[in-house]
């Protein structure tokens, strides 16, 4: 699914009222049908609506819906604000056929406004602004949604929540911005809407599809996009029948020094979930036995130190390499880790305490091989590209150090993001915040390993291996609950979501 900016959102509404064709009234009166049903499927006649219009097109979506509910027998209110004295086009038709539907208490705000009282038992609206939006709210349209924000009523958001821009709020006022309990987002989501910081301004995100033209949005290029199901099944390869283990590649982790060996251990059981044909361990040496007990598919090389990574291996016989899971940040190991870089040639897979590592030491990170792959969550990323305001400003610094470094990023989180080197994003929508558990990093290592062996490019890796945890993430919750599982159950899901991934689940 692509994710187009607020102004390719504007030309496809434009697209499709000149292609389809038809009026702009008429797709407004479309766009308020998908908005009435929602809210209708979601509160019933018992609550008192009131409509909070803005006096362009998103004030004219609102008093759509305003007249919509009123004819389903919902008592509606609504408040046109209209400071300027000029309503878009849109806006004053539908104000025109709301007071020719007699049945809804109407006042339109130019000067001061006395705001109702709001209670649990009503609905606020929201239709300010839109997603034309491009600077932060102040004055009268400030106070007004601080108020709404003060008041226990839900908020229903039509398109945006009013005060938020679509993609770039590092210079917004946050309390300037309505906090939605449900947003209503036409066609497709705003880039806002998948960062962690305004998940409290958002709410609950619902699509609605109203036909805006599908060849512009085909057509149109974007660098965001959010993976699908069938964008994983297209890239994933059939096994044939006369297949072997040398044919699905050998692979080298470093992970687990003496008391983390439970990283090692969750890393290299999900690799062996996800179809590797061999896989090495590398261990200090008090962690060789709890590996061949816990893992006995793995070959275990024990390192020259008893309880951390001190000497690098030998690279050659390897597809890829995975390097930090629970290694720690001892001196010795960080030079170590050092010579790994400076003597494999293959792709890398960097988590954990690697990343710690060369955060400290980041000319280091010019020794990674290309179309390597680091997997930070924010505080690690914050450790690489320094700290930032929002999530955007991140975005757009990860996007220049994986320029420079030629490398993905997997920025871990709700909607975890790919980084590519060529400037793409790709926004995961699987799994749920059971999976913020000790140990679920690591399964993703271990799970891209064996992805990077197989042969499948570093993007393919990134975006099956982030979709497929994130299922099994699912499926465990599912059995577990969010609150219950753990990185054991992730992996324990692990073959029930390649299968379901493969067409082979019942």
């Amino acid at each position: 699914m692509k994710i187009l900016s607020c102004i390719q959102l504007k030309e496809l509404d434009r697209y499709t009222i000149d292609r389809e064709p038809i009026t702009s009234i008429d797709l407004m009166e479309r766009a308020g049908e998908a908005l009435t049903r929602a809210i209708a499927r979601r509160w019933d006649t018992s609550y008192a609506i009131k409509v909070f219009a803005g006096p362009g097109n998103n004030g004219g979506d609102a008093l759509v819906v305003a007249r919509m509910l009123s004819q389903k027998g919902y008592g509606v209110e609504v408040f046109l604000f209209n400071i300027s004295g000029r309503l878009s086009e849109e806006c004053q038709i539908n104000l025109d056929r709301l007071k020719e539907c007699g049945e809804v208490y109407f006042s339109e705000i130019t000067t001061q406004f006395s705001p109702p009282v709001l209670t649990s038992t009503d609905l606020v609206v929201d239709g300010l602004f839109g997603s034309g939006l491009n600077r932060p709210l102040n004055g009268g349209f400030a106070a007004v949604i601080r108020y709404i924000n003060t008041t226990v009523a839900p908020v229903v958001s039509i398109d945006i929540p009013s005060g938020l821009m679509g993609e770039d709020n590092t210079c917004n006022v946050r309390p300037n911005i309505i906090r939605a309990t449900v947003t209503l987002s036409v066609q497709l989501p705003k880039l806002a809407f998948l960062f962690p910081e305004n998940e409290e301004i958002v709410g609950e995100l619902e699509l609605l599809d109203i036909g805006l033209h599908r060849s512009y949005i085909d057509r149109t290029t974007t660098p965001y996009h959010i993976t699908e199901e069938a964008d994983i099944r297209q890239m994933l390869k059939p096994r044939k029948r006369f297949a072997h283990k040398g044919m699905f590649g050998h692979g080298l982790l470093i992970a687990g020094k003496y008391g983390m060996a439970g990283a090692s251990i969750l890393s290299a059981q999900a690799c062996l979930r996800s179809g590797i044909g061999r896989l090495t361990v590398h261990v200090p040496i008090h962690n060789n036995d709890l590996l061949q007990m816990t893992v006995p598919e793995a070959i275990v090389h024990t390192d020259i130190h008893e309880r951390y990574f001190a000497v690098p291996e030998e690279s050659d016989n390897f597809r890829a390499i995975a390097i930090g899971p629970g290694i720690g940040q001892e001196e010795d190991t960080a030079l170590a880790l050092k010579e790994q870089l400076q003597k494999t040639t293959r792709p890398m897979i960097l988590d954990a305490d690697a990343l710690n590592i060369v955060s400290d030491h980041r000319n280091w990170l010019t020794m990674l091989p290309k179309r390597s792959i680091l997997t930070p969550h924010l505080g690690e990323l914050d450790r690489l590209i320094g700290k930032c305001t929002d999530s955007f400003e991140r975005l757009n610094k990860a996007k220049e150090l994986a320029a420079s470094l030629q490398c993905y990023l997997i920025v871990k989180g709700h909607y975890t993001a790919i980084v590519t080197p060529e400037g793409n994003f790709f926004f995961n929508p699987t799994g749920n915040p059971g999976m913020a558990t000790a140990g679920s990093g690591d399964v993703l290592t271990g799970i891209l390993l064996a992805l990077a062996v197989q042969g499948y490019t570093s993007e393919e890796t990134c975006r099956i291996g982030v979709y497929v945890h994130g299922l099994a993430g699912d499926l465990a919750a599912e059995k577990a609950g969010e609150i219950g599982m753990t990185a054991s159950d992730m992996i324990r899901s692990l073959p029930q979501a390649w299968k379901k991934l493969t067409g082979t689940a019942p």
